[in-house]
């Protein structure tokens, strides 16, 4: 098993074009500065049951203005009126947030 900061190079590392593929990247390493001890899923998740519930709990960003910048193109953040606009009609930000800390958990792992 690799160290944290073995980990933290191959992420910094990865090539990254999307404004979603950054957004994910730089959850993935905000996730790791917070771990302490092991690398495990349930220390990540700092006792939520999973990334819908850490992020519905207020463990990463609350407004969906951080959320948006964090994650969208310009074009998509002019479309959201910078969050301020559902993300799309199947998701409010929580979910599109909890969904990009679930890719950036698969990260990790496969940087591990």
């Amino acid at each position: 098993m690799k160290t944290k900061e073995e980990i933290i190079a191959v992420l910094e590392s990865k090539k990254t074009r999307s404004a979603w593929s950054k957004g994910v990247k730089a959850f993935a390493l905000d996730l790791l500065d917070g771990i302490e001890g092991e690398i495990t899923k349930e220390n990540a998740l700092n006792g939520a049951r999973d990334w819908k519930e850490y992020s519905y709990g207020g463990c990463y960003y609350i407004y969906n203005s951080d959320i948006a910048k964090a994650l969208c193109t310009p074009s998509g953040l002019k479309r959201t009126d910078g969050g301020r606009l559902q993300p799309n009609s199947s998701e409010s930000w929580l979910d599109v947030q909890a969904r990009a800390l679930y890719q950036a958990w698969t990260l990790i792992q496969r940087a591990m």
